[in-house]
């Protein structure tokens, strides 16, 4: 059976275990920066420090983590540091989840409750597929992708990295949304999205750039 630990003591967190734990998989505990969780309690489990776990017998035994942080930067940062200390990276895929035939499913990637992937899908490393979203057909989505309940894509979406498409979202086939690009709450895509974009609305519209958003990368590495 293989052993994992999440990143992130969060209420994200506490889904990801519970996907874990329906799949039987085996739960060793989380990992925090706060100091203030460590040795606590959390949903049932033992909190550790990072600097803690390295020395535990669960990292030498290859125990897999999946790291539970919503902000897709925060994620690509933390998961490029552990790979370079040599940590590998697992998937938690509800049982629920639906995937198509010739489906890929990148490392470190959480599938939630009713979520469907179709045929011929790729979904990237470390991304989000949160609970009832669903990605039609053909479909490429790119690393630290982070797709909110209850979303829908269409045939032949592609989806940048870095990028967010909020809760309730449709997109209509064969659209690109770009690098680092927000689609709000609710918003029905019909017309592609460059990078570094946040659109809102029915017809989803432009509102503003995130190219600061973008600079937050090079500043914390």
């Amino acid at each position: 059976m293989q052993k994992y630990v999440i990143y992130g003591a969060s209420g994200h967190g506490k889904v990801v275990a519970d996907i874990l734990e329906k799949s039987d998989a085996s739960v060793i505990g989380f990992l925090d920066d706060d100091s203030q969780k460590w040795r606590q309690d959390f949903f049932g489990y033992k909190v550790f420090n990072y600097s803690e776990f390295m020395t535990t017998d669960f990292f030498h035994d290859e125990c897999k983590i999946i790291i539970a942080i919503g902000d897709n930067f925060v994620r690509k940062i933390l998961a490029e540091k552990l790979a370079d200390n040599g940590i590998k990276f697992g998937k938690a895929i509800h049982p629920s989840a639906v995937i198509g035939k010739n489906v890929i499913i990148g490392e470190g990637t959480v599938l939630m409750a009713n979520s469907v992937i179709n045929a011929e899908t790729q979904i990237g490393n470390h991304c989000i597929i949160n609970t009832s979203a669903s990605v039609d057909h053909d479909g490429l989505i790119g690393d630290f992708v982070h797709l909110s309940p209850g979303c829908h894509l269409g045939g032949g979406v592609k989806v940048g990295e870095l990028s967010w498409i909020g809760l309730g979202a449709s997109v209509i086939q064969n659209i690109e949304i770009g690098r680092n690009t927000i689609i709000g709450a609710g918003a029905v895509v019909i017309h592609s999205v460059p990078n570094d974009k946040a659109a809102v609305g029915n017809p989803a519209r432009f509102i503003k750039s995130r190219t600061n958003e973008t600079s937050r990368l090079g500043e914390k590495k």
